[in-house]
Parts: C-alpha cells; sequence; structure tokens
C-alpha cells in the first residue's frame, strides 16, 4: 500500500516567475541548471508551471527552491524570502 503522501502535487503560485526574472535567467537556462540539479525538466515544462498549467511535485519544489535561491515557503506561498 502507498504513502498518501507519495505523490503530493501542487501548482505553484507565479512567485517561480518571480525569482527566475530576480536572477534575470530565461525558463531555458532555469531548465537546464535544474537538469544539471538532477531533475528532468524542459523550458516548455518551465512554461507551462509558470502558467499554473502545470502540477509540480514536492521533489521538484525542492529543486526550484535551491536553484532560484528561495525557500519552498516562498515558492508555496509567494512571500519573498530568499535564502
Amino acid at each position: 500500500m502507498r504513502s498518501p503522501f507519495y505523490e503530493i502535487q501542487t501548482v505553484c503560485p507565479p512567485s517561480d516567475f518571480f525569482f527566475r526574472s530576480e536572477l534575470r535567467i530565461s525558463q531555458r537556462e532555469l531548465a537546464d541548471r535544474l537538469q544539471l540539479a538532477g531533475l528532468d525538466i524542459d523550458k516548455n515544462a518551465i512554461q507551462r508551471i509558470e502558467c499554473g498549467k502545470r502540477f509540480v511535485t514536492d521533489i521538484e519544489i525542492v529543486c526550484l527552491a535551491g536553484v532560484l535561491g528561495c525557500t519552498v515557503e516562498s515558492l508555496l506561498y509567494g512571500k519573498k524570502q530568499l535564502c
């Protein structure tokens, strides 16, 4: 039996775009950085995340926060909290 927390999914608010634009990097560069961090994601997925059309798993949120230099909470709740 799977744990109820096995496939947690959420939609990030536009804070992903805010932090990406603060770093002045493109969607492709963000995807490249996430791939270097071990996440299999492309530019199109980043675009869908920023538009709210793609669910984001808990592991993806942790990777996004690490690459963007912010906290997980800031991605989930849209607060500006840089690490």
